[in-house]
């Protein structure tokens, strides 16, 4: 599979957005964002473009939760027809549920690491149980009830408890407990009351067209 490996910081300036995909550093004065940093490659001065057309908006969103969760297209578009082919909920919200219950997702959102990049080699690595059992799959979709921890023999990497230590809120679909490197699936996470910040109308239209 393709990796990315230029620095991710590029990713975020390119998209004019924070994705927080550095961790700590995207809430502090270091973010090139904060500086003012702008569109890799292009001169910092005042140009005047046309109105982007619907066609780049809508591909400008897609990339945008592509690089969020560190997702390739040949996945995403997997993802998409798992959510379009179930009737119950809305395809963007399933989309978006889908990418959430991702194992490195989980992790991240768990505050066993400080962002999804990270959390995806400590799965790859074997860190990483479910139910008690080693999982070494980062796309692992997890499900209610299920129970997400830090392996005991890897409990003392100095990521993961620097990690655990600067954690910030945890969302209300999980519970953790970070003395006991150990977290639950309370529930399927609700998108509409997560405030993704995505728009997720703009994926389902693209995809449709």
């Amino acid at each position: 599979m393709a990796r990315y490996t230029d620095p991710l910081c590029r990713i975020c300036r390119a998209h004019g957005k924070k994705l927080f995909l550095k961790g700590d550093k995207c809430y502090t004065k270091k973010c090139p964002l904060e500086r003012g940093r702008g569109i890799p490659g292009q001169k910092q001065v005042t140009l005047h473009f046309s109105k982007p057309s619907d066609y780049k908006i809508h591909l400008q969103e897609k990339q945008r939760v592509k690089s969020m969760y560190g997702i390739l297209e040949r996945q995403f578009r997997r993802y998409f027809e798992m959510a379009s082919s179930q009737k119950k909920i809305p395809t963007g919200d399933k989309l978006l549920e889908i990418l959430e219950r991702r194992l490195d997702n989980v992790v991240f959102r768990m505050g066993f690491a400080p962002n999804r990049r990270t959390a995806r080699q400590l799965v790859n690595h074997g860190h990483i149980a479910v139910n008690g059992k080693k999982v070494t799959i980062p796309s692992f979709l997890v499900k209610e009830g299920d129970v997400i921890e830090v392996r005991e023999d890897s409990r003392q990497i100095s990521v993961i408890k620097e990690s655990i230590e600067n954690a910030s809120s945890i969302p209300s679909w999980l519970e953790v407990n970070p003395q006991a490197f150990r977290g639950v699936v309370k529930q399927i996470p609700n998108i509409p009351e997560l405030s993704l910040g995505i728009n997720s109308t703009l994926i389902v239209e693209l995809y449709s067209k």
